[in-house]
């Protein structure tokens, strides 16, 4: 539960820091929250998730631009928020402490390793995509967009730096994982 609190707290620490572009400001939060999924695991992962969108719905300015509040879950970028818990969800399921993905007894050391970050890319990619559609039906409906304005806004502008976040966690994330399983301070 500390590693969840921490996490949490690392999220809103970040959370707030962002570049504005259009509608919805790029921020290192999915970063964060790919960490997460490897440190946690989904379990509590969501709560390490759930716990930051709380604080930020009760008024402390954690979210993008230092915003708060219920309004900023119910408007163009709400979706991409509560889309959060999804990504934790999907990408703790399978690369957070104890999960095999990508992992055989009979494989050679180097293409394990390989293989396991590729997998987890593969994984974060696909979990990104499921916080792309959340984010973007939510942005379509809220501000009154096209699908097409919608994914303009709220998805093009983003692939580039979700790619360059996602292979940085896949690294940094495995990394991390092992020293803290190392350390005792999470179980296989």
């Amino acid at each position: 539960m500390c590693l969840a609190a921490l996490m949490a707290a690392v999220l809103c620490v970040v959370g707030p820091f962002s570049i504005p572009v259009g509608p919805i400001p790029l921020s290192l939060a999915t970063l964060v929250i790919y960490l997460t999924a490897y440190i946690l695991g989904w379990k509590l992962g969501v709560v390490s998730v759930l716990i930051y969108l709380l604080v930020g719905i009760l008024g402390v300015p954690v979210f993008s631009a230092g915003r708060s509040g219920i309004g900023v879950i119910a408007g163009p970028t709400g979706g991409y928020l509560i889309g959060y818990l999804l990504l934790v969800l999907i990408c703790g399921l399978f690369v957070g402490p104890g999960e095999t993905l990508g992992r055989s007894a009979t494989s050679k050391p180097g293409s394990k390793k390989a293989r396991m970050i590729l997998a987890s890319i593969l994984v974060m990619v696909v979990a990104t995509a499921v916080l792309y559609t959340l984010g973007t039906v939510w942005l379509a409906y809220s501000a009154h967009m096209t699908a097409k304005a919608a994914i303009a806004a709220g998805v093009l502008p983003f692939l580039a730096g979700d790619a360059i976040k996602i292979v940085i966690a896949a690294f940094l994330g495995s990394a991390l994982q092992g020293r803290l399983r190392s350390a005792g301070l999470i179980q296989a």
